[in-house]
């Protein structure tokens, strides 16, 4: 609405951290941005916990799974023990049997259990992560119009898809795989221990700077990776902001391709070298790691070749003491990450939780006074109004109107005037600071927000159309209509011919944000749309602005016959358009400085007749 001024309330997202799973920094260090979210926004394990009670009996099958599972493959290695020391030695074909059907086993059990564990762990996350989103929803579709204001519109989006998608991970991914590794890196060690206390020893020196080394250069390769996305989320801007409609029209009308083409090879030109540094940093972590795979075995094989360190081991127990050292590294390394893994996650939790904690501003009133729309009347009254955003800077004061059942309001004023608020506070997208604003003597304060929005059809300048028919754009405000409704609504708002004479007719997809149609046939499209609805109080707020003053007039006609039914409140620059209204109120500053019907203020030879003379509500220049 046209009157709202910008607020200066903070952002709940004043510093964004950006969408990204839980495993996203395995680096063995917390990124900044985790922990400054955490600072901003602490949350407790506790809470996190609550959301998993009602699957607490999944979760326990789950962990039990894992280890079943981490417990059976640590049995592979002593199965080849055993075949290379006893089974091929003795030619005993019968134990060699056994023992390759054992293998087969463990890894079918393994198999299995993993599908089963996969498919539990999965099904728990979707199932918090479906009541958290739709949670959230409908928390934020209680919000106040000012949250939206005050907010970007992306954030929202990207708490409510991305955060609360990424959070699956820390059941599938974060919560099993501490309990995997845990199980595999004990499990493995004491097998090791018991396969030969003095290369386990050995194993445990290498082991410490080789996991080092790797983390070094996981490191050097997480700065890169940063770079780059932060290059690459500047290139997704600007495609958004050149290629969408919007910005096209923007680019073509002011000449700024040249510019943004130039801009765009710049950041691709970037991204180029980034890209080449992030694969060789990728290389070089392979590389790193490789060398650690081959020079660990390399140590023990040495080790094992002393008597004074193999202990007179078998070629069989080397083996598979090799095996269970390999199973160790990865498991190791995610343990030494459970600190960064636990931070991304709960950061997760923080920002979604954030959001889940905002206060409801216009809350639904715990005993809702019923006022159906088949008996509703549309008497507005405003008694004694006053509205801010901020506490010392008020917007309304002292606003006293009564628009009786069927009566029209006209509001006019200077820009700033405080009109369009005033008229929000009707369909209560905003509450009063003071005093009450009240339908057929109930305070909409009182009423259910279903049944004040069954009441109060709200037509703006700034016309917002789905991407879908014109069909379903206009089924949007009432689902249960039939077709010969909106086709009657759309008769009443002049643009059914318009529509039948296109070669879809209703079916036609309006395109994005309406660009299908012009300014005026979007208008007309959510006058309808409002009709459809059969409101008995109706506000307009510069709803014929962007209509020319032939279609004005047609509209207004329809609208004379529309709302002698209903109650109107009109907010508009044309004088056509005021006044023929039984009221008019002149706003200035946020009090109303004048109040009688046209001629009576035109005599009066106060604000309005000095609005009139200056053009501010001009006739129309065929009036």
């Amino acid at each position: 609405m046209a009157d709202h001024p910008r607020s200066t309330t903070p952002t709940p997202d004043a510093t964004s951290t950006g969408s990204r799973g839980p495993r996203g920094s395995r680096i063995g260090r917390r990124d900044p941005d985790d922990l400054r979210q955490l600072a901003d926004s602490p949350v407790s394990l506790r809470r996190v916990a609550r959301l998993f009670t009602p699957h607490r009996g999944s979760l326990a099958i789950v962990v039990v799974l894992i280890v079943a599972s981490s417990a059976v493959g640590l049995a592979q290695p002593f199965l080849v023990r055993h075949v290379i020391d006893d089974a091929l030695p003795r030619q005993d074909v019968r134990l060699l049997l056994l023992l390759v059907g054992a293998m087969l086993g463990v890894a079918v059990a393994t198999a299995a259990i993993g599908v089963v564990q996969t498919w539990l762990s999965t099904t728990v996350g979707q199932r918090v992560m479906h009541r958290l989103r739709s949670d959230l929803f409908a928390h934020l579709q209680r919000q106040s119009l000012g949250f939206f204001t005050r907010t970007r519109g992306g954030e929202v989006q990207s708490r409510l898809v991305n955060d609360i998608g990424s959070m699956q991970g820390v059941v599938t991914q974060t919560a099993t795989s501490i309990a995997a590794n845990l199980t595999v890196v004990v499990g493995s060690a004491v097998a090791m221990v018991a396969l030969s206390w003095r290369l386990a020893l050995i194993s445990l020196v290498v082991l410490p700077p080789a996991v080092l080394l790797t983390r070094q250069v996981a490191r050097m390769r997480h700065r890169v990776t940063g770079e780059r996305q932060q290059r690459l989320a500047d290139l997704h801007v600007q495609v958004e902001e050149g290629l969408s409609v919007s910005g096209v029209l923007l680019t073509k009308t002011l000449g700024a391709s040249p510019r943004l083409t130039a801009r765009f090879e710049e950041t691709s030109a970037d991204l180029v070298g980034l890209e080449i540094r992030s694969q060789l940093a990728g290389r070089w972590r392979m590389a790193t790691m490789n060398i650690v795979f081959a020079a660990v075995p390399a140590a023990i094989y040495l080790a094992a070749g002393f008597p004074a360190t193999s202990g007179g081991m078998t070629i069989g127990t080397l083996v598979a003491f090799i095996a269970l050292q390999g199973t160790l590294f990865r498991p190791l390394m995610g343990l030494l990450n459970v600190g960064v893994d636990l931070t991304a996650s709960m950061a997760l939790f923080s920002r979604i939780f954030e959001y889940a904690d905002l206060p409801v501003e216009i809350a639904e009133p715990d005993a809702p006074t019923p006022l159906p729309r088949a008996t509703a009347r549309g008497e507005v009254r405003l008694d004694g109004v006053g509205f801010a955003y901020d506490a010392d800077r008020p917007v309304l004061t002292g606003i006293d109107l009564h628009v009786p059942a069927g009566g029209t309001l006209a509001l006019v004023g200077e820009t700033g005037s405080g009109k369009s608020t005033l008229a929000s506070l009707v369909p209560r997208l905003h509450d009063v600071t003071s005093g009450s604003v009240s339908i057929d003597g109930v305070d909409v304060r009182d009423l259910a927000s279903t049944d004040l929005a069954a009441l109060v059809g709200v037509v703006t300048q700034e016309t917002y159309l789905l991407h879908a028919s014109v069909r379903e754009n206009l089924r949007h405000a009432r689902p249960g209509a039939t077709d010969a409704e909106i086709e009657q609504a759309c008769r009443e708002a002049r643009i059914h011919d318009l529509i039948a004479s296109l070669p879809e007719g209703y079916d036609t997809v309006v395109g994005s944000r309406g660009h299908r149609f012009s300014g005026g046939e979007q208008q007309r499209l959510a006058i309808a749309r409002t009709l459809l609805r059969d409101p008995a109080v109706l506000v307009l707020d510069e709803a014929t602005s962007a209509l020319d003053n032939e279609t004005e007039r047609s509209i207004l006609a329809t609208l004379d016959d529309v709302t002698r039914t209903r109650t109107t409140i009109t907010i508009a620059h044309r004088l056509s358009t005021v006044r023929n209204a039984d009221q008019i109120a002149v706003l200035s500053h946020g009090r109303v400085v004048e109040l009688g019907t046209h001629e009576e203020l035109l005599l009066l030879g106060g604000r309005y007749a000095d609005l009139v003379r200056g053009g501010l509500v001009p006739e129309p220049a065929a009036a």
